[in-house]
């Protein structure tokens, strides 16, 4: 009951050819690739080219520039405010937890005197 369930192992099939390898012969300085013992002259490779990006690209406009800005100066100052607003309350509950906190002292000590 307390085992833990573990999933089934991969069953997919291994691949059935291996591709093979060509080795890549450099090139001598005379510009021809050197006679390997196989009987044939090799060929260098071609670089491979480079990945394409299928994701679109990004153009921004000036008024597309303008809207940025102006919304991100938005976004700060609705922050700011809303941040400065709850600094705010707690600093005025906590003034007012400690003038009730006088007021009961004093309350109390008056209290202790007039016995």
């Amino acid at each position: 009951m307390l085992t833990p369930k573990y999933p089934r192992p991969d069953t997919a099939p291994n691949p059935s050819t291996v591709p093979t390898v060509t080795p890549v012969v450099p090139i001598v300085p005379d510009g021809h690739a050197p006679a390997c013992t196989c009987g044939h002259a090799h060929t260098p490779a071609a670089p491979a080219p480079a990945p394409v990006s299928t994701r679109p690209t990004v153009q921004l406009t000036p008024g597309a520039l303008i809207t940025l800005a102006v919304g991100g100066t938005t976004a700060v100052l609705v922050i700011g405010t809303v941040l400065v607003s709850m600094l705010l309350a707690v600093a005025v509950t906590g003034a007012s937890v400690a003038v009730c906190a006088l007021v009961i002292r004093s309350l109390l000590k008056e209290h202790h005197t007039h016995r």
